[in-house]
């Protein structure tokens, strides 16, 4: 599978995963974190980005994705901030857990204190005589990233937007993707800042596109319990998982208020304060993305009954059906406890 075009996240791993699993022509390659194999060259396409989310058993990764995003979204590279959501970054950290050197964040929306790719990318195609343009890109790799020691080179290399006919189109280029742990990830969040951007430009959402140097699936490591991508890889192929609906579409209008709010909410969430700072005057899509970010806190800092009665009562202020289902997965478990 050198191309693919998909409608949702579900159909797209499945048609990838079995390639790797299945395929002709895959290499065989040996790295730093082992065996894989390996489809060089891939291109994939989602064509409704808001169908981002799987509901697959071994794929619903709807807390994870979401605070990785926010992660982005604040500019960040602390370590700390990002293994709450997702354990294991500290191991490519270059000063002890401290700080990521290939964080997207700080490389997306900078460090404040001056423009940022975010800010050059929307300014050149807000403007009308220009939104043929193929200009609007982002490098994330930077030659920098290649020519120095360091244990974290960023996967991803560019982010190009374009605007075809009224839509906005978003083109991400990955030098290296894992398929079974990172590219779930990559397209939640790359395709949320695809609408962000649409959002702020008063566009509609085109396609997103997806292309992979190289694209590969990892072989079960050892017998001491850890990942095992091709066994899992080989379960989500034979899972009869459940549709659901695309998220709903982002309010109109310039979202970076909200963002920069639930930004600040979840800072508050991970010290374990789960008191939620937005009004009840907030759009429902924000204050369901803060209700999420909110019951994930609330599983790591409350136990037992505490938390379920907590995450009971997240689930009821939940306004979107279609995330009622990862909740309800995560008080099933801790009900079976």
């Amino acid at each position: 599978m050198h191309t693919g075009n998909f409608d949702t996240l579900d159909d797209l791993l499945r048609a990838t995963y079995l390639d790797l699993l299945n395929g002709d022509n895959l290499n065989r390659v040996l790295s730093k974190k082992g065996l894989s194999t390996e489809r060089f060259g891939a291109l994939l396409e989602l064509n409704n980005p808001r169908a981002r989310l799987s509901r697959s058993v071994g794929r619903a990764r709807i807390f994870s994705a979401l605070g990785e995003l926010i992660w982005y979204l604040s500019a960040s590279n602390s370590i700390q901030q990002i293994e709450y959501y997702i354990k294991g970054y500290g191991e490519f950290s270059d000063d002890n857990g401290e700080t990521a050197n290939g964080a997207y964040g700080p490389r997306l929306f900078g460090s404040g204190s001056g423009d940022s790719e975010w800010g050059r990318v929307i300014g050149l195609l807000s403007r009308r005589d220009r939104q043929g343009s193929r200009n609007a890109v982002i490098q994330i790799l930077r030659n920098s990233d290649l020519s120095k020691p360091t244990k974290d080179r960023p996967c991803t290399t560019t982010l190009q937007f374009v605007v075809r006919d009224g839509r906005l189109f978003l083109h991400v280029h990955m030098r290296s993707n894992d398929a079974y742990l990172g590219l779930p990830h990559d397209i939640f969040s790359f395709s949320m800042l695809q609408e962000i951007a649409a959002k702020q430009l008063n566009l509609e959402l085109g396609s997103y596109f997806h292309s992979v140097g190289s694209l590969h699936l990892y072989d079960d490591t050892d017998e001491e319990g850890d990942p095992k991508p091709t066994t899992n890889a080989k379960e989500y192929v034979d899972e009869k998982y459940m549709g659901v609906k695309p998220m709903p579409a982002m309010p109109d209008a310039d979202p970076w208020a909200w963002i920069q709010r639930l930004v600040q909410a979840e800072a508050g969430y991970r010290q374990g304060s789960l008191e939620t700072p937005l009004d009840v005057s907030a759009p429902t899509y924000w204050k369901d993305l803060d209700c999420l970010l909110r019951a994930y806190s609330g599983i790591k800092h409350l136990y037992g009954s505490e938390r379920l009665k907590f995450l009971h009562e997240c689930l009821y202020q939940l306004e979107e059906e279609s995330y009622h289902l990862f909740l309800l997965d995560r008080i099933e478990f801790f009900e079976q406890k």
